[in-house]
């Protein structure tokens, strides 16, 4: 059964680990402030992520996974929030975005 918990736990963290180098790729070549933190909010959370699943995994003992899924859950749960009033600060401060890039405008007396 080791064996199989062993593969378990490689295949998640070279997914994590691909989707960690995925973001860092982006925070890299994306136009501006606000595209680079949709990389490294989304893919920097999802593959930090599952290699903590995977170092969980690898463990074999039910107390570290359970930490490690803990820690999965709070980084789901702050990453975005922190990532989205970076970006809002980032926009009330002027930061222009790129060419390429949308923002929605909204009324800020509502």
């Amino acid at each position: 059964m080791s064996g199989a918990l062993d593969i378990v736990a490689s295949v998640l963290m070279v997914l994590g680990a691909l989707l960690t180098a995925l973001a860092a790729l982006g925070l890299l070549r994306l136009p501006d402030v606000y595209t680079r933190m949709h990389a490294a909010s989304k893919a920097g959370a999802l593959g930090a992520g599952l290699l903590l699943l995977g170092a969980g995994v690898a463990s074999s003992d039910l107390a570290i996974l359970v930490r490690t899924l803990l820690g999965i859950a709070f980084l789901l749960a702050t990453t975005p929030v922190g990532a989205h009033l970076l970006a809002r600060a980032a926009l009330r401060q002027g930061t222009a975005p790129g060419e390429s890039t949308s923002i929605i405008e909204y009324d800020r007396h509502q």
